[in-house]
């Protein structure tokens, strides 16, 4: 067995623990709705109520009492979390101190676009950073990093969400034609959906290349 080809990686076969699925995803749902689902349908309430004013200021004040809750019952605080309501919260005061709905709305605009530009621009170095994020997320033994079809396949995932974000960017610009209003509450729906079928599809792409040079990704049902 001493053939090899460009994109296989060397006998035997590499399998990846990814641990347990459905705690990653409750968790993932639960960081959703505390900065994106419920500060949305708050502001939507507050606009059609009290005003923008009042509106980014319960923004706020849910951001602060969801960290607060969870440091006061003991709950972790992920990462992930306190980057989100920390954007969440400085859009919401810059936004309030300038009076403007509609910098609320384009600041993630623009945070989408610089996003498409730095994975575009990774990958067009050869340097893609969906590297760097899977290292963060996931434990990969080394070699794999230097396999020429496991970086091709790097490359082709951050050039499918650098598009995704440019694209993201360009529809959160075009609902605003409906309105500022419709702006602020459309856009982190239609903004997720489309993180949503980008993670699908770059999901799917990787398992079937994955699998077929030879690496197994293993799910930990239960705790050993």
């Amino acid at each position: 067995m001493t053939t090899t080809s460009s994109t296989a990686l060397p006998a035997p076969e590499v399998v990846i623990e990814l641990g347990r699925l459905r705690p990653q995803l409750v968790r993932g749902a639960r960081v959703l709705a505390e900065t994106i689902a419920v500060p949305t349908l708050l502001l939507w309430v507050s606009l059609q109520t009290v005003g923008l004013g009042w509106g980014l200021a319960v923004v706020i004040g849910w951001c602060a009492l969801a960290l607060g809750l969870r440091r006061l019952l003991g709950h972790p605080l992920p990462g992930t979390l306190l980057l989100s309501a920390g954007m969440l919260c400085g859009r919401a005061v810059l936004a309030l101190v300038l009076s403007s709905a509609l910098v609320y709305v384009l600041q993630p605009v623009v945070g989408s676009a610089l996003l498409g530009v730095l994975f575009l621009g990774s990958a067009a170095i050869g340097r893609p950073v969906t590297i760097r994020l899977a290292r963060d997320f996931v434990s990969l033994p080394a070699e794999l990093f230097h396999d020429p079809g496991i970086r091709r396949l790097f490359t082709q995932v951050t050039v499918a969400w650098g598009v995704s974000r440019l694209l993201d960017a360009g529809l959160s610009l075009g609902l605003l034609h409906w309105g500022v209003g419709f702006g602020l509450v459309a856009r982190p729906f239609f903004s997720g959906l489309l993180s949503a079928l980008t993670i699908a599809a770059c999901s799917v792409w990787a398992l079937r290349t994955l699998r077929r040079m030879g690496v197994q990704l293993r799910l930990r049902s239960r705790k050993t």
